[in-house]
């Protein structure tokens, strides 16, 4: 049994607080938040204790094992390092900093602590996408050639604001959309090119868009989209290669669709063969698979590695979007250089 300490009594944090409550082999220890009103209200939906902070928490709890981290960006540096100091693994959400110095920080401080650091980086999770990852690794559409992905909805307001703060959230780009940076990289390899265009800076009002282009070294060639200037909330994934497409699109009754061209003989080529997803919350999933590699020593389907990777991607992008020039992802420095070249 592990013992889970969760920070934060959001969205985020309310979600994996629940996810734990029903896990039989993770003990929900408690909550922290700031707002103690807040904090209650998730503690007694999961049947646990909460607590207004990090200390109080350690002092009260006889066991913390995991601490899991659910909170704005700009607070997971300080959490994520107090835990590895305290020798407790750690559940960080993404993205895993505002920086790509940071990052790196976070994760040599917690492999020198020997603690275990895994981001929720949860897209790989989702049915429909693993399940079109398979597809790919499968051979269904043959070479990838052009990939679409998108996702987007109402501009978040969350705790103080704290997305209208770009300095703070980085907007869709980084908040949201290293989501599919992350689950392109699993699927096409390394990206050595990003170029972007951006919403942010154009407007005053609480709205995002960005869309941004994607070389991989493979040849292949993506195609991101991020908007938080619509009303509900949707994301769509396409694949087209030499021999097929899969697509994906949250809004359709049957979302997840793959066709090879040409068909079978006797015609019938293109027709879509709708997949039915699963009813197991990703979360859930993505939550137990970190507390099994803990208990059994594996290592996770992403990585804290993984993590920093698609910030780099997505700090590419902004950084593209504020010199006009694409971006050549090398191995210089470790945040953007003034040669638009982001380090590995």
């Amino acid at each position: 049994m592990i013992h889970v300490l969760v920070i934060g009594a959001g969205a985020m944090g309310s979600t994996h607080a629940a996810a734990y409550a029903d896990m039989p082999n993770a003990h929900l220890a408690g909550i922290v938040d700031t707002d103690a009103g807040k904090g209650a209200r998730v503690a007694e939906a999961c049947g646990t204790s909460s607590f207004t902070s990090y200390a109080e928490a350690m002092e009260a709890l006889d066991r913390v094992d995991v601490v899991d981290v659910c909170l704005p960006t700009p607070l997971h540096k300080k959490f994520v390092l107090q835990a590895a100091d305290d020798g407790k693994h750690v559940i960080c959400e993404k993205p895993l900093a505002r920086s790509l110095a940071d990052a790196r920080e976070m994760i040599d401080h917690c492999r020198s602590h020997g603690v275990r650091l895994f981001v929720g980086h949860v897209l790989r999770f989702f049915h429909e996408y693993a399940h079109a990852k398979q597809l790919l690794d499968d051979g269904v559409i043959g070479k990838p050639a052009v990939i679409r992905a998108g996702r987007g909805g109402g501009y978040p307001i969350g705790w103080q604001h704290w997305y209208s703060d770009f300095g703070a959230s980085g907007g869709i780009t980084l908040d949201a959309m290293i989501h599919d940076f992350d689950f392109l990289r699993w699927c096409f390899g390394e990206v050595e090119r990003v170029y972007a265009k951006g919403l942010h800076g154009r407007v005053h009002a609480q709205l995002d868009y960005s869309l941004v282009t994607l070389r991989f070294q493979s040849g292949a060639i993506a195609h991101v989209e991020g908007t938080w200037s619509h009303e509900g909330f949707s994301m769509n994934l396409e694949m087209a290669g030499t021999q097929g497409i899969i697509g994906y699109d949250s809004a359709r009754d049957q979302p997840l669709l793959s066709f090879q061209r040409g068909g079978h003989a006797g015609g019938g080529g293109g027709v879509p063969v709708p997949e039915s997803p699963v009813e197991e919350n990703p979360y859930f999933q993505e939550l137990r698979h970190f507390l099994n590699c803990i208990e059994q020593d594996e290592e996770p389907i992403v990585t804290a590695e993984d993590a920093y990777k698609a910030l780099q991607i997505a700090l590419s992008a902004l950084k593209s979007m504020e010199t006009g020039r694409p971006v050549h992802l090398g191995t210089g420095s470790a945040d953007p250089s003034s040669k638009g070249v982001i380090g590995s």
